[in-house]
């Protein structure tokens, strides 16, 4: 049966403390809904109203753009173990990057690879459950670790180009402000 609350429980942030994936989805007033799956260890909940994720460089910056544009966001956690559920956390994100005041408080909280652009933090508005039994069982083998490995064998050059070239507006032509607010 599903459950709306306020704010993040205990027994759900060990939820998703035990997930080795989650979806983040954006979208900008006019255009293209975001939705993108994230891995390896860069989620925290900071307390049961607020979740940080440190964004590693990909192939857009999608969630910047349209967090710079309206903020909503919404985050997924999905068991694929025994115990089904499915939660959805909603609220309004915010981008902190390398250069804002707030990266020093958060960054710590993170092992930072090459390749991290950004965290994200998401203050909460509301928490939904669901049942989850249509949710198939997988079993975890492993961090691809493709994506870090990527980055730390091109070096800051090479972030810093991609950045330049890839991640300034979304692919609906929003700025991301990544390298000037």
């Amino acid at each position: 049966m599903a459950q709306f609350y306020s704010e993040l429980s205990d027994t759900l942030k060990q939820f998703i403390a035990e997930q080795r994936v989650f979806f983040v989805a954006t979208a900008p007033e006019h255009g293209r809904i975001n939705l993108s799956p994230k891995g390896v260890d860069t989620l925290r909940c900071l307390d049961n109203r607020t979740i940080a994720y440190l964004d590693l460089t990909g192939s857009g910056n999608e969630t910047a753009a349209h967090l710079v544009e309206n903020g909503r966001m919404t985050m997924m956690w999905c068991s694929f173990g025994e115990r089904p559920l499915v939660l959805h956390v909603y609220g309004h994100g915010r981008v902190v990057r390398p250069r804002h005041a707030e990266w020093t408080r958060l960054s710590p909280l993170f092992e930072v690879p090459p390749g991290a652009r950004q965290i994200i933090v998401l203050d909460v508005d509301s928490v939904h459950t669901a049942c989850g039994f249509g949710v198939p069982r997988y079993e975890y083998q492993g961090e691809r670790g493709t994506l870090v490995k990527y980055w730390a064998t091109r070096g800051e050059g090479a972030v810093q180009a991609n950045w330049r070239e890839a991640n300034q507006v979304s692919i609906d032509g929003l700025p991301t402000h990544l390298l000037a607010d």
